[in-house]
């Protein structure tokens, strides 16, 4: 393992976790949203949205490795998808809104602040502890280079 891939892993990971900030922002700010898009001629809410991660493998010697049974680590992470939340909307009675149906109910998002905020501590920890490898990660060659003073 070459001693600049600590710096990569770190680098991954943290561009993943900003991807996933972002992500659960937008959920957040779309939380009241009932006019995300039109299908059909008909207003559909907004639709919470997730971030998929996956392990990366970097190279051609790696994946064979792992494929002769030799598992190597991973060398990061990487966003394969963002996907949308399959859970139903939430039904909420309000026959004065305009975008209720004829029973008076109004379909708001599927998107819970609580599940939200709970992800947001979540990728807020996984970033600091990166931050906090790729530090040590730093400090560590910045030792070992003064060896030779």
């Amino acid at each position: 393992m070459k001693i600049s891939n600590a710096f990569t892993i770190s680098a991954s990971a943290l561009t993943a976790q900003r991807l996933r900030m972002d992500v659960i922002s937008s959920n957040i700010a779309n939380a009241e949203t009932t006019r995300a898009q039109v299908v059909d001629g008909k207003a559909v809410p907004y639709r919470r949205k997730m971030v998929v991660m996956s392990p990366m493998k970097s190279d051609f010697g790696q994946a064979l490795g792992s494929a002769l049974g030799n598992s190597q680590p991973s060398q990061g992470v990487k966003v394969t998808q963002i996907k949308e939340d399959s859970a139903p909307f939430k039904p909420v009675y309000n026959p004065t809104h305009p975008d209720a149906d004829s029973e008076g109910y109004v379909y708001m998002p599927n998107v819970d602040i609580l599940k939200e905020m709970v992800d947001v501590i979540s990728a807020s920890r996984s970033y600091e502890a990166n931050v906090t490898a790729l530090n040590a990660s730093k400090a560590m060659m910045t030792k070992a280079l003064q060896i030779g003073k």
